[in-house]
């Protein structure tokens, strides 16, 4: 690619020396790199300035693209004003990018095959002078045998709302809509003018599950606007609580495939350990969830005596002991590898295209982690993780069943060598005023969390207040994937393909 800015991760740059194209270059410029397996992290669009005296108000759109195998990340931009050319027949992976922002901002794609609500939610602008024309009806197919499924948005028990829309023929799935929205909360539209005092806790609550993975890019964020060094001790426990974070997750979803085909031993014993994992994160913050563990600077809680330390390394050892012998028991039984293996496929030729993250992408045999490939903190120490065995990444539930295991012992082993080598020194760098960030500067901040890449956006005004904040939740790239997963399958899977993917709502409904 040329004419683009090159950033790091949690590195700021002048927003200034982000290029403005043309909007012909900026789409030229964006395909090629596709074509050349670059990947979209962020598509985004912030308010400008009229000053053209048009009667639409300029609209600047921004891209933050990713290249594993360069090791690199780039940033561009374009200034659109009522519409613009869709970029999702030539790249589907921005085709909820797109929807997104003729949500928010009332800016057509044009072109765009599907163009409908994201989230169902009230424009950003109060004003509009034209908005886009986008669909409310769901995807259908005709036909005399064709029929619908409809599933939620109100689930049994505790789950979250979305609506799913199955087109089937007899049990076989066609096509699988999914309609989402339901848990919008607003938090995005609210960051603008901060950070404030309550924007570590609006963070926090990104996606209750990822307590530590969403706070840590914005924690990489202010870092990197005020100039922060972390102690080396507090790199260390913010990665002893990540990988915490992980397996606690990982463990619960693979319990949860267990139950979901009736296997009930993993099911039951995974439970339980993962309450176990939880618990190793209270030891550290006395939150199962990880709240109030990090701070901008680095962390507040410390394993400060031999004590705590070596409970918390004995509860891992005993988690790997207890996760071997619960786990094993899924691949030692046959009835339940019928069930995993060729369910809910996803090639990896349609993983590159939609640009799914994490797991997923990885069970598809497309390596990505940006612990591996943008790494901060800790892990430009440690070189961690490994890369699955390629043989197993074959797309189906039963990869994406191993791949958690591979990286739960991956894991595993990072946190009982770690743990017993904490560097020593302080947990925290001196503390700056809320308001102290670098003027017109842009900084991306990625982060590996459970699920996947978690990219947060942040550019500032003048005065150093957040101009935009832009976050991307793993789950919004990888809907799609359950999406695909479903097509030509029975109806009867998608609870073992739902699980699978594992994905967050409030997590996509920012």
């Amino acid at each position: 690619m040329s004419i683009t800015s090159y950033v790091e991760n949690g590195r700021p740059i002048a927003f200034s020396a982000v290029p403005c194209l043309a909007f012909d270059e900026f789409q030229q410029q964006i395909i090629e790199a596709v074509a050349q397996h670059w990947r979209v992290c962020s598509f985004f669009g912030m308010e400008t300035a009229n000053t053209s005296g048009s009667s639409h108000q300029p609209l600047k759109l921004i891209a933050v693209l990713a290249s594993e195998s360069e090791k690199r990340l780039a940033v561009l931009s374009t200034q659109v004003e009522s519409s613009f050319v869709s970029f999702t027949p030539a790249c589907p992976q921005f085709h909820m990018f797109e929807r997104e922002i003729a949500e928010q901002w009332g800016v057509t794609p044009v072109g765009h095959p599907w163009l409908r609500p994201a989230r169902f939610h009230a424009p950003y602008r109060d004003k509009m002078a034209q908005w886009p024309d986008l669909e409310q009806k769901l995807f259908h197919i005709e036909g005399g045998e064709a029929h619908e499924v409809a599933v939620g948005p109100v689930h049994a028990g505790v789950i979250e709302p979305g609506h799913f829309r199955f087109q089937c023929h007899g049990e076989k799935v066609f096509h699988l809509e999914i309609s989402l929205g339901y848990q919008h909360r607003g938090i995005e539209k609210t960051l603008p003018g901060g950070p404030h005092k309550k924007t570590p806790y609006l963070m926090e609550t990104m996606a209750g599950d990822t307590t530590i993975g969403h706070y840590l890019a914005y924690c990489q964020t202010i870092e990197a606007l005020q100039a922060t060094k972390v102690p080396p001790r507090a790199h260390a426990i913010r990665a002893v609580g990540l990988e915490l974070e992980r397996l606690a997750n990982h463990t619960g979803d693979l319990g949860a495939l267990g139950g979901d085909v009736g296997y009930l031993p993993t099911s039951s014993f995974c439970g339980r350990i993962r309450g176990d994992f939880l618990n190793m994160t209270a030891i550290i913050c006395g939150s199962r969830l990880g709240r109030g563990l990090l701070q901008p600077g680095g962390v507040r809680f410390d394993l400060d005596t031999p004590e705590r330390l070596d409970k918390l390394l004995k509860a891992v050892e005993q988690a790997k002991t207890d996760t071997n012998t619960a786990i094993q028991l899924l691949w030692d039984s046959p009835s339940v590898m019928t069930r995993f293996e060729n369910t809910g496929r996803v090639s990896r030729e349609a993983c590159l295209a939609l640009g799914l993250v994490g797991p997923a992408a990885r069970a598809c045999g497309v390596a990505r982690d940006v612990r591996r490939d943008f790494p901060t903190g800790q892990y430009l120490i440690e070189k961690f993780p490994t890369e699955p065995c390629p043989e197993s990444m074959t797309g189906d539930v039963a990869a994406r069943a191993l791949i958690r295991w591979h990286e739960m012992h991956d894991s595993l082993r990072f946190l009982l060598e770690l743990l017993p080598k904490l560097p020593s020194g302080g947990i925290a760098a001196s503390t700056k005023a809320i308001t102290a960030c670098q003027p017109d500067a842009l900084v991306v901040s990625l982060v590996e969390g459970w699920r996947g890449e978690i990219c947060h956006t942040a550019i500032t005004d003048s005065h150093g207040r957040f101009a935009t904040y832009k976050v991307v939740d793993p789950s919004f790239h990888n809907w799609i994937g359950l999406g695909m997963a479903l097509r030509d399958q029975e109806i009867s899977d998608f609870p073992l393909c739902n699980k699978s993917f594992n994905l967050s709502y409030c997590g996509f409904d920012l």
